[in-house]
């Protein structure tokens, strides 16, 4: 494969075969990008192409305008949602779409998905966002680049870092997860999913349960991500 983008090509083919391995997909939906900032493109999965036929070089490259630099086939029908990330959001190097069973669920229920657990509270210290439905108006526009809009809204409505919160349920449709590296955002596609059933069994065993207490919340999200984190090796 004799191609300048041979590497992000690799990149984002890997973490499109980990979200079929991970069992976040079905069939062929679902879909990866990986970025590459210096030259302002970035790699997705071709649409439709079963992940069994899938290889590095059918990777599709496209700019943050839609146009496709290098490939032969036609990009991820989420292709423009991607872009409209990339280009608002300077500090994630991919983004993840899938169509988990839980994460669906809970975005077609359009509600967000409560911090009940420590699980939760180790990735972030707020509930899962959904995004509500889109209007008719942006239905009928652009679509795909209006989920981005979509979702950056959610974000400013709720007043959200992208930087923290690295997922979000678009009402009726399904997840979005984004992260420094594609890999990242495989990674919180499965943080997401599992958290999403955690939750749903929670309120299964009991409709009243209570959301986790802050101090139990600052606690979990510090020692992973604060100052003093201490989980891991370092």
């Amino acid at each position: 494969m004799s191609s300048m983008y041979k590497d992000l090509k690799q990149e984002c083919y890997e973490a499109n075969m980990q979200l079929n391995a991970l069992n976040l997909v079905v069939y062929t939906f679902g879909n990866v990008s990986a970025v590459d900032r210096k030259n302002g493109v970035f790699a997705i999965k071709p649409s439709g192409v079963p992940y069994e036929d899938l290889k590095p070089e059918d990777i599709v490259i496209v700019d943050f305008d839609n146009n496709i630099i290098e490939g032969t086939m036609r990009p991820s029908s989420d292709t423009k949602t991607h872009a409209y990330l990339y280009k608002n959001w300077p500090n994630i190097g991919g983004v993840a779409h899938t169509h988990a069973t839980y994460s669906v669920a809970w975005a077609q229920s359009q509600r967000d998905i409560p911090i009940f657990g420590t699980t939760h509270a180790d990735h972030l210290t707020s509930d899962i966002p959904c995004a509500a439905p889109m209007s008719d108006a942006l239905i009928e526009g652009n679509y795909e680049h209006n989920t981005g809009i979509q979702i950056l809204d959610c974000f400013k409505e709720k007043n959200l870092s992208y930087e923290e919160v690295e997922m979000i349920l678009i009402g009726n449709h399904g997840p979005f997860a984004w992260g420094k590296t594609a890999a990242k955002a495989v990674y919180n596609s499965k943080v997401l999913e599992v958290v999403a059933e955690m939750a749903h069994l929670t309120l299964l065993i009991n409709p009243n349960a209570p959301r986790l207490k802050d101090s139990l919340i600052k606690k979990h999200y510090e020692r992973k991500h604060g100052k003093d984190s201490y989980y891991g090796q370092k």
